[in-house]
């Protein structure tokens, strides 16, 4: 009798043990449903000729591309770019730190990091904002060099108009300092 007590208190356990799996995927989904890590942002550097505006977050800005430097429960907009092809102005000077996005860029209305849950994610902020050529920029979207041929990083210029003093959510594509990562 004590063996098929054993043998009923073992099938017990197992069952149960097969259920908890069910009983915590839901949690565990939902949390995995909000960005958690703290993603990179930039914000206007300058204004240059022909109404540009250089954008970035190299020395002397709180800017992290290696670890993101701004927490996800904070509210920013996107920083989104329509790259059209469009040649830089006279009077701008282009290098690896400073290329030129070959577009236009626009700040979305502020969202939370964590809703960054992806770069698709944070490709369709800016695409339901302003048109399905927009996207989210990406720290080497700058391009310099004989017909734009080379890409740099660190800031970039294009045309627009951005506020100074406001940070903004932006892409790096092979750091982990974006709110998904």
């Amino acid at each position: 009798m004590t063996r098929i007590k054993r043998l009923a208190a073992v099938a017990t356990a197992a069952a149960v043990a097969a259920l908890v799996p069910l009983a915590v995927a839901p949690a565990a989904q939902a949390r995995t449903s909000e960005a958690t890590h703290y993603g990179m942002t930039w914000e206007v550097l300058n204004y240059g000729p022909s109404g540009t505006v250089q954008v970035g977050g190299p020395g002397g800005t709180a800017s992290d591309a290696y670890q993101g430097d701004t927490a996800p429960w904070v509210s920013l907009p996107v920083l989104c770019l329509n790259k059209d092809g469009r040649p830089a102005p006279a009077g701008i000077s282009l290098g690896f730190y400073n290329g030129w996005a070959l577009g236009s860029v626009a700040l979305s209305r502020p969202v939370k990091g964590s809703e960054l849950t992806s770069a698709a994610a944070a490709n369709e902020v800016c695409r339901s904002t302003f048109g399905r050529t927009w996207r989210q920029a990406e720290f080497h979207d700058g391009h310099y060099g004989p017909n734009y041929s080379e890409t740099g990083g660190w800031t970039f210029w294009a045309s627009g108009s951005l506020p100074q003093g406001v940070r903004f959510w932006t892409y790096i594509n092979d750091q982990n300092a974006n709110p998904w990562n």
